[in-house]
């Protein structure tokens, strides 16, 4: 069975108990982490359906498109799932910043000894 989900060619999700799988962003052409955010299968399936990207928010419990009132859209070139099935990665063609805070990514800044640290 763990053969079929980790080298099969069946896409089966493993939803965590709350229905929801991770999902990393990365630039399609640069390869740069973008963002990361949850799905559930809703959200999944319009990703694929649609290509672009779609999310479970946590906070507001319910379905969102990123770039849906910013403008700011994730066009989703590839979709891949990982061997367990338990997190998706999406490159992805941004059409703007992904972070809400209008940052090229949401990982702008490293953490050091000191504190957190802003890159440029």
């Amino acid at each position: 069975m763990a053969e079929d989900v980790e080298q099969g060619s069946l896409l089966t999700p493993r939803w965590d108990a709350a229905g929801l799988i991770t999902a990393v962003l990365t630039d399609r052409n640069s390869g740069e982490v973008l963002m990361v955010a949850h799905m559930n299968q809703e959200a999944l399936e319009r990703t694929i359906e649609s290509g672009e990207a779609w999310f479970w928010s946590r906070s507001r419990k319910s379905m969102w498109k990123k770039g849906e009132t910013s403008g700011h859209v994730m066009r989703v070139a590839e979709i891949r799932i990982d061997c367990d099935q338990d997190s998706v990665w999406l490159k992805v063609d941004p059409a703007g910043p992904a972070c809400h805070t209008g940052e090229r990514s949401c990982f702008y800044r490293r953490i050091e000894h000191d504190g957190l640290k802003r890159d440029g």
